[in-house]
Formats: structure tokens, C-alpha cells, sequence
């Protein structure tokens, strides 16, 4: 059986500050129109983790920003 850690970033609203254009105040949010900088911005965390071997499990879109949650094999 594998086993695996986990880790929790959190990133800024400012960083993806046109990713998330709509947002109810709740706190749910959709994507409807994404600049191609912020598409790009987010490629960029994913590949610079995904090299590192770790898993995109679940990126959640807040007020306060982006939540994202990775996982990775232990060897």
C-alpha cells in the first residue's frame, strides 16, 4: 500500500485576482470569463508543484483567495 503526505497552500486573491469573476456573498464562486494571464498564472502552479511530485487533489476559490490541497507519494 502507498502511502502519501499531503500539503496546503493558500495564495492570495491578488494573485488570481481575475480568475474568479463572480462570486455570491456566501462565498461561491464560478469562472465565466478568464483572462488568458490568469490561465497562465495557474498552469505555472500546477507544472512548478507538479515537478516537485506533488498532486493537485482539490483547489477551492475563495474571497481570500485560492486553497489548494496536493498529495504526493512517499517513497
Amino acid at each position: 500500500m502507498s502511502n502519501f503526505e499531503y500539503r496546503v497552500t493558500l495564495h492570495p486573491a491578488e494573485t488570481f485576482r481575475e480568475m474568479v469573476l463572480f462570486c455570491s456573498r456566501d462565498g461561491g464562486c464560478s469562472a465565466e470569463v478568464v483572462p488568458s494571464e490568469q490561465i497562465k498564472k495557474m498552469e505555472s502552479l500546477l507544472n512548478e508543484s507538479g515537478l516537485k511530485g506533488w498532486e493537485l487533489v482539490q483547489a477551492s476559490f475563495g474571497k481570500e483567495g485560492l486553497l489548494v490541497f496536493w498529495k504526493r507519494e512517499l517513497a
